[in-house]
Order: C-alpha cells, then sequence, then structure tokens
C-alpha cells in the first residue's frame, strides 16, 4: 500500500520512507506503522500509538495482557483508535468474554458482525455460488431456489438479507456438514460464531436459538417498590428477574453456595411449577451467612419457594442457617439408608457425586433441549455453552479461571426440586 501512494503527485501530502522493513515503517515526518505478532505479551509497550488494530485477537497467547498493554500504549485524544478484528475462537478465552460484555452495555468497546451472507462475500464466494446454483437447477428440473421453497429457518435468513444464491450455497455446504459446523464455519449472527462443537453437553443450536430469544430482566426503576429492601442492592447485579410472585402458584429453585471469596459464585434459580424461569442469581461475593439470608429473602417472596440446594462443601452451613436461623422448611430431603443397620433416614439437601451429577446433568439436558422448561437467564445460557464432557467422563465448564458453571448446577437442582414433587409448607 505504501508503494503505491503517489508521493510525486503530492509531496506535501505523502511523507517520505526513512525505513523500511518487515516490522515498521518510519516516515521522514516522524510517524511510523509498526507490526507485532500475536505471540508478543507486550504489545506496544514503550510507544504511542494513535491507531491501534489487534488481528485474529481470539487466537492471541495472552490475551488479557496483551490487550491492557495495547490500551495503554494508545495516545488519548480525540482520534485515537483501536480496533479488534477476529474470527470466534470458542468461548474459553478473553475475546469471547468482551463480546459478551459489550453486547450488554458493559464495556467501552462496540461490537459489530459480518455475516457469512454480506456484500463483502459475493465476489470472494462468487464460484462456489456458481457450483451450488448448478447443483440446485440440476436437482430440481432446471429451477432456481425461490421464495416459497424456503424453509422456516431460511425464511428468517432471507428477511435479514440473505439472498436466494447464499441461500442455495448454504443448502450446498450442508450437504457434508451438520447445521452446527456450518454455525460454527459461517455464522449468521454473533452467538453462531462461539458455537463449538465436539464435547458440549447441551445442543449448541438449542442454546443459541433460547440466547435469541431470551427476555431481558426487569430494570431496577421498574420493581423497585415490589422487592423486599434486603435485594435492592442486587438487582441488574447478579439479581435478575424476569416474572413477580403471583399468588396461588408453587415455585421451585435451585441452589449452588461458594465461600464468597470472589471464585466461584453463589447461585440461585427459580421456575414456577410449569417450567418457565422466575428469577436468577449469581454473586462472588456474597459470604455463606448473608447467602442463607438471601435464599430465605426470596424464597418466603416466591410463595415459600420449595429448594433444592446442593449439600456438598458451603451448603451445609447454608442448610443449617436455613433452618435454625430462618426456620425455612420447605427445603429438599434425600432418602439415604444406613449401610449397618439398614435403616433410611431423611437428610437436608442434594448430595452431589459422581453419579448423582450425571443424573443431575441427564434431567437438566433432556428439559432443556425437549422444551420441558424456558430458561430466561443468559448468563445460565451462556454457561450452558461452556459446559463439557471431559476425556475421563466428566462433566464442567470449560478449562479457564473465568469459566462457571454454578448457574448449570443451580438450574439442574431446580429440576429435582420440581421432579421430586413434594410440599413441606
Amino acid at each position: 500500500m505504501n508503494d503505491w501512494l503517489p508521493r510525486d503527485k503530492y509531496p506535501d501530502v505523502f511523507p517520505t520512507v526513512k525505513r523500511d522493513n518487515r516490522d515498521e515503517l518510519i516516515f521522514s515526518n516522524g510517524s511510523k506503522v509498526s507490526c507485532l505478532v500475536g505471540s508478543n505479551k507486550s504489545i506496544g509497550r514503550g510507544s504511542s500509538y494513535s491507531w491501534l488494530h489487534l488481528s485474529e485477537y481470539a487466537f492471541y497467547d495472552r490475551q488479557e495482557m496483551q490487550l491492557l498493554s495495547a490500551e495503554q500504549s494508545l495516545m488519548r485524544g480525540e482520534h485515537s483508535r483501536l480496533t479488534i478484528e477476529t474470527t470466534s475462537n470458542g468461548t474459553s478465552n478473553n475475546f469471547y468474554r468482551l463480546t459478551m460484555a459489550s453486547m450488554k452495555g458493559n464495556s467501552k468497546y462496540k461490537t459489530m458482525f459480518i455475516p457469512f451472507y454480506h456484500d463483502l462475500y459475493k465476489k470472494q464466494f462468487k464460484f462456489e455460488h456458481d457450483e451450488a446454483e448448478s447443483w440446485y437447477k440440476e436437482n430440481n428440473k432446471g429451477t432456481r431456489l425461490s421464495v416459497k421453497d424456503l424453509e422456516p429457518d431460511e425464511k428468517l435468513l432471507y428477511e435479514k438479507g440473505c439472498n436466494l444464491r447464499f441461500l442455495m450455497w448454504r443448502r450446498y455446504k450442508l450437504l457434508d456438514m451438520t447445521l452446527q459446523e456450518f454455525q460454527q464455519e459461517y455464522p449468521s449472527n454473533i452467538l453462531e460464531s462461539f458455537i463449538s462443537t465436539g464435547s458440549s453437553v447441551f445442543d449448541q443450536t438449542t442454546v443459541l436459538d433460547r440466547l435469541n430469544s431470551a427476555m431481558q430482566p426487569y430494570k431496577k426503576n421498574e420493581i423497585i417498590n415490589d422487592v423486599p429492601e434486603l435485594l435492592h442492592k442486587f438487582i441488574n447485579k447478579g439479581l435478575e428477574i424476569f416474572y413477580l410472585p403471583k399468588r396461588g402458584v408453587k415455585y421451585y429453585g435451585g441452589c449452588d453456595s461458594a465461600s464468597g471469596g470472589g471464585n466461584d459464585y453463589s447461585t440461585i434459580s427459580i421456575f414456577n411449577e410449569e417450567g418457565q424461569q422466575v428469577l436468577s442469581f449469581y454473586n462472588n461475593r456474597v459470604p455463606v451467612y448473608e447467602f442463607a439470608e438471601i435464599i430465605d429473602c426470596i424464597g418466603k417472596w416466591y410463595n415459600y419457594c420449595f429448594f433444592a440446594i446442593e449439600r456438598n462443601s458451603y451448603g451445609l452451613p447454608v442448610l443449617e442457617r436455613l433452618r435454625k436461623d430462618y426456620s425455612y422448611l420447605n427445603l429438599y430431603k434425600q432418602k439415604l439408608f444406613d449401610q449397618r443397620t439398614g435403616k433410611k433416614k431423611m437428610q437436608l439437601g442434594f448430595t452431589t457425586t459422581a453419579s448423582s451429577k450425571s443424573v443431575l446433568i441427564s434431567d437438566l439436558k433432556e428439559n432443556f433441549e425437549k422444551g420441558l422448561m424456558l430458561v430466561e437467564c443468559r448468563e445460565t445460557l451462556q454457561q450452558f455453552q461452556l459446559f463439557v464432557e471431559n476425556a475421563n467422563g466428566s462433566m464442567g465448564n470449560k478449562k479457564g479461571d473465568k469459566n462457571h458453571d454454578d448457574l448449570v448446577i443451580s438450574t439442574a437442582l431446580s429440576i429435582q426440586a420440581r421432579k421430586i414433587g413434594k410440599w413441606y409448607v
């Protein structure tokens, strides 16, 4: 590009080149263009740039550190810019988290997405488009695809601007790849771009459909007078309310407890008796004693919700506080047998083991994929995207310090609460 600049014609506009090599261009007016590879952990450190462009950022080795370094080298000014351009690389990286934050309006970055049917690709895929159209005509008596022939999912794409040549090409590509594989390689929207095939426990197309249709929670100013005062500080900050409690309705919830130290999250997922999600709560800074108080408050507000609380680890002190300090009675009880005496006893809470976790996740998968429940919480659905089966058969979130599955567990526990069919209050 630099070689083709019309310096002879406009000598006052374009400065001459003082240095030109594979890493940088330095001009006579003191400005320069530098190129660094993504493995460099200190991008731009020690320099000042008016424009930084990070290409294929999702594949960088140390994304958070490299972005921080790049941001510090950006000049502060009206015309300074930092752009990130990349294809997605799954969900267990900083680019995914950055994008999700941007879509929620919680980031200084703005998101732009280019779908597979954009005009940019008409020329690039022209040969394949011609080939696909010939294939379609050969199999449809010489006629081209028409609007009346479109399937429901194709009609949605057509309404968004995908022309018939792109749709014939899509059918052609789907001859030897699954829809999920196509969405991963040729996404039509930003959420499709993050689909990863292979070890995901939940069907990613179903998760994506729900993400596209999930409702927004109430805003704080819309419900502040209807919500118990204890919960005010959490509304839209980990507490998402989709439906307020209704008189005479039974509610079922699941709870997963954490220490409140900033790592794992304490979570609550509540559904009505029909399987519609009404509330979710997630916070990694709430100590055990406060989480028990929050469960008590939310539970009694939702008509004495029947809770299944994971007994493992911090769940045990939560259960003890709920019974002793708050006299909360509507709690899941697990039947156990004493191996020595052969007698049975009832134990508060759900004990998660390798075998019981398989039942938890299997029931959740069935209810979710068969449409027996409706998940509204986007944070939960994003954790569904990250939930995988490992090579050793264990299940959990994809590896990554900031990947969590706590909402998956609390949602699964809510299924067990509904499944047991008991009500102690």
